[in-house]
């Protein structure tokens, strides 16, 4: 085994269960935070210390417990990348696999092709494979920068890579301060008819031009994918400033890396004093299927960012100002693991900026045979008030969709009076990244249990299809609109 002295010089990387306490309690755990993540049916947080002090406490006490994994930080130049198996539903396991499995890609990273399950510090002093970690369902892996941003390409279907931030930060919790405006709304919450008429104005014939657009089913875009790193990336980037900017919104396109599309920010500014603000979002870039350069990303997430585009369309149609700054973001990098939305959410930290609800549109659109329209809630990764909120709403404007969690197929809690913090599971979409950065935050899916597309990162995934679901894109689109309605405050221009 390394002596400590030895790991102190580059620096120990820590897996462990997620336990909010005990991380805020350590000041080695809290400033040194990397992100959570899927680990099967778990959440595991990850840590970097470099601090002597900090590794002596870890190898102290965290390499004693039993579901806790001290590593060696890999060599300088190299960036960790956490591969895990997502949640999908048993039918689609049934599909031949077309492709290389996940052993074949680990393969092809591993030269030494070593049998160990990880290497912790009681391993090699010089591990020669890329892999750190491993079990079952999750891999942490350490790759040169280019093949960590490129790695989801050569993934099997089901499973997601994640770049690990190269630099930690600050790990934080929603506090009651942050959510208290959304508590309020929440238990106040009733039926307004304006907010009705706002959100059924949402134009159904439009939502099939957009995403056929950002598909290239229409003939017209040229758009033949939507992945990060291509051209048909940086055209819908454009062309979804160039709509929204068309609704009165001041549109910017923000580099985040280099080579990666860029994220799409529309503000609404205020017509009162107020430094809060509001996000509504979803993802522009897609992943299709391993040796096809189609990827149209019609449901993933076309559809989440074609309700972006109708809540703009209708803002400007019924002429609405409001009482909240009002910001339609569409990321890019998500389906490398959430860059963009990472790199907006620590900037917004960065600046101090208040807010007070963000929720993301991730897949909204497919609806499996013989199931009812369903609007699907995180159970663990969002915050409690939020996603009750969406819930409740949905009752209000949307009844015909059932509700529940995307997880688990079970009821809807109510968190009308007091429900503060619930475990997080990693990782569903963008509103993770703003979680981990204290902000409110939570996220509609088209399912109350676990994905069941067929055509989840396929190069089908386009959006004239069985099961390919107009109406209950809508529905959950009103159920994210109206909720911002109710808490941003708005008026109509016509009344000022």
């Amino acid at each position: 085994m390394p002596t400590i002295q030895a790991a102190a010089s580059l620096g120990l990387l820590l897996i462990a269960p997620l336990n909010s306490t005990l991380f805020l309690e350590s000041p080695c755990l809290s400033q040194n935070f990397l992100g959570h993540y899927r680990n099967g049916d778990t959440t595991s947080s990850l840590f970097r210390l470099e601090a002597p002090d900090c590794v002596q406490v870890a190898s102290n006490t965290h390499l004693s417990q039993e579901h806790n994994t001290l590593l060696a930080t890999p060599s300088p130049g190299k960036r960790l990348v956490w591969i895990e198996h997502e949640s999908v539903d048993a039918s689609l396991l049934q599909y031949t696999h077309q492709g290389p499995t996940i052993d074949d890609v680990l393969d092809a990273l591993n030269p030494g092709n070593t049998d160990e399950a990880q290497q912790t510090l009681s391993n090699s002093d010089t591990p020669v494979s890329p892999i750190l970690y491993r079990t079952d369902t999750s891999f942490l892996v350490a790759l040169p920068a280019d093949q960590a941003f490129t790695i989801d390409a050569l993934l099997p279907r089901f499973w997601k890579s994640t770049v690990v931030p190269e630099s930690p930060s600050s790990y934080r919790v929603v506090s009651d301060d942050n959510v208290e405006r959304v508590r309020r709304v929440l238990q106040n919450l009733k039926f307004s008819p304006v907010v009705a008429s706002v959100v059924n104005n949402i134009s159904i014939p439009q939502i099939h031009n957009d995403i056929r657009f950002l598909t290239g089913e229409d003939g017209r875009s040229g758009i033949v994918s939507r992945h990060s790193f291509s051209t048909g990336a940086i055209t819908a980037a454009n062309w979804i400033k160039g709509r929204i900017e068309e609704t009165g919104a001041k549109c910017r396109l923000e580099n985040f890396l280099s080579g990666f599309a860029p994220n799409v920010i529309c503000r609404y500014a205020s017509i009162v004093d107020t430094n809060d603000t509001i996000i509504i979002s979803g993802h522009y870039d897609s992943r299709g299927s391993f040796g096809s350069v189609r990827v149209p990303g019609g449901d993933d997430d076309g559809s989440g960012t074609t309700g972006i585009l109708s809540i703009a369309r209708t803002i400007a149609r019924k002429r609405i100002k409001f009482h909240t700054n009002f910001e339609l973001v569409t990321f890019a990098g998500e389906e490398q693991g959430l860059l963009g939305s990472r790199a907006y959410s620590r900037q917004l930290r960065a600046q101090d900026a208040s807010v007070v609800l963000m929720i993301q549109a991730d897949m909204t659109a497919y609806r499996a045979p013989d199931e009812p329209l369903q609007l699907g809630l995180p159970e663990r990764i969002g915050t409690p008030e939020v996603t009750a909120l969406v819930g409740n709403i949905s009752a209000l404007y949307s009844p015909e969709l059932t509700v529940g969690y995307s997880s688990a197929s079970v009821a809807l809690v109510d968190c009308s009076n007091h429900c503060r913090l619930t475990i997080p599971k990693a990782c569903c979409s963008d509103h993770q990244s703003f979680i981990e950065q204290g902000f409110p935050a939570s996220q509609v899916f088209e399912r109350a249990g676990p994905i069941a597309d067929p055509m989840y990162h396929n190069s089908g995934d386009f959006s004239e299809r069985v099961g390919y679901d107009v109406n209950q894109l809508y529905a959950i689109a009103k159920v994210q609109f109206a909720t911002a309605l109710h808490v941003a405050g708005f008026e109509f221009a016509d009344s000022q």
